[in-house]
């Protein structure tokens, strides 16, 4: 089968963030201060890489709220404090942003920095950067029923435009770290015939590097479609 040359939505759930801290002997948030850090390495390497044109990463879940407080407020803040030092950044490399998932249930701060940014981005073509953020895909499904004014003539297009975000294409690579085998409730609708792969490595010790190997391997693949 031709390999396919348009190109390509990935995306990266970025497990292990808390073991790798309890492995160092650190608080949880350190592992995702680590992560964060880490994160800008590979959207950078996503953005010069002319095969990729979105990548996706799950920040944070419905489910995520379940965690301790504490915890949660330091994620919160080093997401604020990353897209504030990026927001420059967004305008001259060309790159979009986009949200999804929840609002109102963020800090209002947080909540307002990301709709801003996604204005101010809104025209840009280089490069799409999706923050998934108090994000879960039968969530998203639901808050999208409850949107149509009619279920009678449900079809596949008339549920998908009310998506948090339709015009992105489905997920053609999902990458989920630290060798656990979970779809954990990612993107039920966008994954549908996504390919997955499931690194060892915990997300702080993920580079670029392995990510290209991910990618390089991913593109020797045939997808079928159910064909």
């Amino acid at each position: 089968m031709e390999k396919r040359t348009t190109p390509l939505h990935i995306a990266i759930i970025p497990d292990g963030n808390r073991r790798w801290a309890r492995k160092h002997a650190l608080d949880p948030w350190e592992g995702h201060r680590k992560a964060v850090a880490n994160f800008r390495s590979l959207t950078d390497w996503c953005h010069k890489d002319p095969r990729i044109a979105v990548l996706t990463i799950w920040c944070f879940s419905t489910e995520n709220w379940k965690r301790d407080v504490k915890e949660i407020e330091m994620l919160m803040g080093m997401l604020e404090e990353y897209l504030v030092k990026e927001r420059n950044l967004f305008r001259e490399k060309q790159t979009r942003l986009v949200h999804s998932g929840r609002k109102d249930r963020i800090p209002e701060k947080l909540a307002t920095l990301i709709g801003d940014i996604e204005e101010e981005s809104k025209t840009m073509t280089a490069f799409t950067l999706h923050l998934a953020l108090d994000y879960g895909g039968r969530d998203e499904i639901v808050r999208a029923i409850r949107k149509m004014q009619s279920t009678k003539d449900a079809t596949e297009d008339s549920v998908r435009k009310y998506l948090d975000h339709p015009e992105l294409p489905d997920i053609d690579l999902i990458i989920r770290t630290s060798g656990e085998k979970r779809t954990s409730n990612f993107f039920l609708w966008q994954s549908a015939y996504s390919e997955w792969a499931f690194p060892q490595k915990k997300f702080p010790e993920f580079t670029a590097g392995d990510l290209a190997k991910e990618v390089d391997a991913y593109t020797e693949r045939s997808r079928r479609f159910g064909g």
